[in-house]
């Protein structure tokens, strides 16, 4: 449907209703070497990348006044991903049924992206933080826009167990560990070498929870280079039992092994991951599985999970533990915060236990 509809949403007279799509595989013999890992947790340090700047949402509207919403994924080496979405982006009217996927490379200075349709041909290039389409002797301009959760930020109230605001709150988690980077210290699930000694793995309160609720902020870090499960890989387990997936998976379709996906269980009901090296929220209710006396579970555990202030999860239910949780019993259990080898950071974590 987006194809036919396109040049109608930007209102281009022969404007391309598909973006460039990358070209078939090669045969195996031909495939280019693998990409080298880049995984920086500083935003400094990202920023060095000329295509740090390039990746993140443009919006705009038509001349008509409609709005649609372009996502730029970055790919390394100067390549992006593009994916334009009507009515906006995700969770700000976008309709996520009706976007249309591409490709752009820098060239001299600027992305490029060629559009196509029929035996016409159009281009938008993207700088200076914005992404302009060019058709005939005009121009339409979409801005890059940097969207924050409406929970960023949000104080614990006083009956809040607070698990990390600052450097020496990692006590209150065993193996809890302080990426110090050039904007803060923060909680961290990355592999740190402190004194000689190789500090790694899942990070787990030392306090045990039954229902609460939980406001928890996340930072993907800057990984071009990498796609899928090794992309910003991390993850929430709710009484270390039940996994909230933490990935970078800004710009994908929203699935149970993405970004706000329960692991192999729930899909989000929108894919609200912001770009990388953005801070992001968790805000989670959860109310545990329920046993009979003889210890038989009656009832599912479930949850409402908000992500950057938007509700993704709307009292799903477990039907079992996720895979790499603990067994379901009828006790309380820890959050864990999982090291998957990428320099995730935390901050900002606290839990409101509830009856």
């Amino acid at each position: 449907m987006f194809r036919r509809t396109l040049a109608r949403l930007f209102a281009l007279s022969g404007l391309a209703a598909a973006l460039l799509i990358a070209s078939p595989s090669l045969p195996a013999q031909t495939q280019p070497p693998k990409k080298q890992r880049i995984a920086i947790a500083d935003p400094q340090e990202a920023a060095k990348d000329p295509d740090f700047a390039i990746q993140g949402e443009y919006e705009g509207t038509n001349p008509s006044g409609k709005t649609f919403g372009v996502q730029v994924v970055a790919r390394g080496g100067g390549k992006f991903v593009v994916k334009a979405i009507r009515g906006g982006l995700p969770g700000a009217g976008g309709d996520l049924n009706d976007t249309l996927a591409g490709t752009g490379e820098t060239k001299d200075g600027k992305v490029v992206i060629t559009m196509k349709r029929d035996n016409e041909t159009s281009t938008a290039t993207i700088a200076n933080g914005k992404f302009i389409v060019s058709y005939g002797d005009q121009t339409l301009t979409l801005n890059k826009v940097e969207r924050k959760s409406k929970t960023l930020g949000e104080k614990p109230p006083a009956d809040a167990v607070v698990l990390f605001r600052e450097p020496g709150d990692e006590k209150n988690w065993l193996n809890g560990r302080v990426y110090e980077l050039s904007d803060g210290k923060f909680l961290t699930v990355a592999r740190l070498m402190h004194n000689g000694q190789d500090l790694r793995g899942n990070i787990t309160t030392r306090e045990k929870f039954g229902a609460f609720k939980a406001h928890i902020e996340f930072r993907l870090p800057w990984m071009p280079n990498s796609t899928g499960q090794a992309r910003g890989n991390s993850g929430v387990y709710l009484q270390d039992r039940y996994e909230c997936q933490i990935l970078d998976s800004f710009g994908l379709s929203g699935e149970n092994n993405e970004c706000g996906g329960i692991y192999q269980q729930h899909k989000p009901l929108v894919n609200m991951c912001l770009p990388p090296m953005v801070w992001q929220t968790y805000d989670i209710e959860f109310t545990p599985a329920q046993f009979d006396a003889a210890g038989n579970k009656i009832k599912n555990a479930r949850a409402t999970i908000y992500h950057n202030g938007v509700k993704i999860h709307d009292n799903v239910e477990f039907t079992k533990e996720t895979p790499g949780g603990k067994k379901e019993e009828p006790t309380p259990g820890p959050l864990q915060l999982q090291d998957h080898s990428d320099p995730v950071v935390f901050r900002n974590v606290w839990v409101v236990p509830m009856k």
